[in-house]
């Protein structure tokens, strides 16, 4: 006996018409706790926002200490030891060889670099003149060669003017860096910021020193804040590296106990990415490096070792870096003639495809699988955004957030696997 069909019960409501909407109801906020969630998330992104050099930087060391991290658990696999004494081997060797190039091809480095800047600023305005002749305007590279040749084309006038000339100079070198912060909406980030600070305080001695020293004082402050910065980024790095669970476990402790299993396991995650990622992109640049430089040498290319070293540095920032360091290789294979330009394009174009067919695709593929225009346009946002040192951590800050997206919202919320 078929069953009988159910009328619909004209008294009940319609989800769509009713007040209550349909599905599982969230907890109910109050509007004063909702108002203020509201407000302490804005004031998060605004301090993110402000702070966001500062934050890049701390960024920065903790990629440092993952590194080290890294090769502290390498060099376990060999030496039995305590982890104190192998971060303290590794810091040791990693502080030998850098000061070992510092006494042995430093003096090398800094003379072809010289040469090579003059060489490049050149070429560069040859370059410009060619292309005024077909009527393309392109601004000059070096603006401070034009304020020198104003400056001293005003020194032929009367002494009052020459004196406002030098006002306006020292005016203008002194408030640059604050014109410059100021148009970007960020304070500088690190010691730089309370370099900055100190500079723009009318009681400081920072202060007293820049209105004394003027264009010199901008240079000093330049050094300290890159040393600052680096010391910052060296010490958080060791500090990391010296104890990476006690960092693991404290941010865990922020999270409800019901899941920090899954917060420890997106934080081993994130290191083990960074940590593939990293050593694969070392061995990227030191091949870029070593072919470069071994291609441009056989050319007699001046300045191969310098060459060399600017595209494997170059290397770490993908998509923008190499483009980069091929212009400063054509322009510097212009002093050779044509045939050393084309054997340079030729050593560019070679490196490149090794790079990007054998290379990356080989090393970075269980680290990091990303298509080249996601990097790319990756790269644009956060350069918009956070400026150089945007452009410079964009990817392994996208590596993070692959982590993020794979783990919280494709496993956890689509409940698919994250590696299709």
């Amino acid at each position: 006996m078929p069953e009988a069909r159910q009328e619909p019960n004209p008294f009940m409501p319609i989800p769509f018409l009713s007040g209550d909407s349909a599905g599982p109801q969230p907890r109910g906020w109050s509007p004063a706790v909702s108002g203020i969630a509201v407000v302490a998330f804005v004031a998060l992104l605004a301090l993110a926002w402000m702070a966001a050099s500062t934050l890049l930087l701390v960024f920065a060391g903790i990629l440092l200490g993952v590194f080290l991290d890294g090769l502290t658990r390498l060099l376990g696999k060999v030496l039995p030891a305590g982890r104190g004494l192998r971060l303290s081997l590794v810091s040791l060797a990693l502080a030998g060889f850098t000061l070992g190039l510092v006494a042995f091809g430093g003096a090398t480095i800094v003379q072809q670099g010289r040469d090579l800047g003059q060489t490049v600023a050149a070429q560069a305005g040859t370059v410009r003149e060619k292309l005024k002749d077909y009527g393309i305007d392109v601004p000059e590279i070096a603006p401070g060669n034009r304020r020198a040749d104003a400056k001293s084309g005003g020194s032929q006038d009367s002494g009052g003017k020459d004196s406002d000339t030098k006002d306006a100079a020292a005016k203008d070198s002194g408030t640059k860096g604050e014109d410059d912060s100021a148009g970007s909406g960020q304070k500088p980030g690190g010691l730089a910021g309370l370099a900055s600070g100190a500079m723009k305080s009318p009681g400081s001695l920072l202060s007293d020193a820049g209105s004394v020293l003027g264009p010199a004082a901008t240079v000093v402050i330049g050094l300290f804040s890159a040393l600052g910065n680096a010391l910052v980024i060296v010490f958080l790095g060791l500090s990391v590296a010296a104890d990476p669970a006690a960092y693991r476990d404290g941010l865990v402790r922020f999270v409800p106990p019901a899941h920090r299993a899954r917060a420890t396991a997106l934080l081993d995650g994130m290191g083990e990415t960074l940590r593939h990622w990293l050593f694969g992109q070392l061995i990227t640049m030191a091949v870029i490096f070593l072919c470069t430089w071994a291609g441009l040498a056989f050319l007699g290319i001046g300045g191969a070792l310098i060459l060399g070293l600017q595209a494997g540095l170059l290397a770490f920032i993908p998509t923008i870096g190499p483009l980069i360091a091929g212009v400063v290789i054509v322009l510097a294979a212009l002093a050779s003639g044509t045939t050393a330009l084309l054997g340079a394009l030729g050593v560019y174009l070679a490196v490149q495809t090794l790079e990007s067919y054998g290379l990356t695709p080989f090393i970075q593929k269980r680290a990091l699988d990303i298509p080249p225009a996601t990097i790319f346009a990756g790269q644009l946002v956060l350069g918009v955004i956070f400026g150089l040192w945007g452009i410079a951590l964009a990817l392994p800050l996208m590596a993070v957030v692959k982590v993020l997206l794979a783990q919280l919202y494709i496993e956890d919320t689509l409940h698919e696997e994250a590696e299709a």
